[in-house]
């Protein structure tokens, strides 16, 4: 069974989109060696997106609603984010998994 290379499919507006995500990610990861220094700059991307921190948003009482973005810097190793939605619980929720693979070689 012969199976198309998927590369084929994109277009040259999706291949630019593509060099853009691969170029930015590859800023990152030369900046962001361990995982400690990737939670601070994702915590800095987070904020600049309009997320809070959920722990100040607790600790100022502050009542979450449908549409909040809160994260959750987990002693700077690792970081949450949420994106609170319309629907109720019970009714599901979407979760994106990933984890931070420090890039270099000791």
């Amino acid at each position: 069974m012969e199976h198309k290379n998927a590369w084929l499919a994109y277009d040259e507006p999706q291949l630019a989109e593509l060099e853009k995500l691969a170029t930015d990610y590859i800023d990152f990861i030369s900046a962001n060696k361990t995982e400690r220094e990737c939670v601070t700059e994702t915590v800095a991307a987070a904020k600049a997106a309009g997320y809070i921190d959920l722990n100040d948003a607790i600790k100022a009482g502050k009542a979450l609603k449908p549409g909040d973005k809160v994260y959750v810097n987990c002693m700077g190793k690792a970081v949450m984010h949420f994106h609170l939605g319309e629907a109720p619980l019970t009714e599901g929720v979407n979760i994106v998994g990933a984890h931070i693979d420090s890039p270099r070689i000791d």
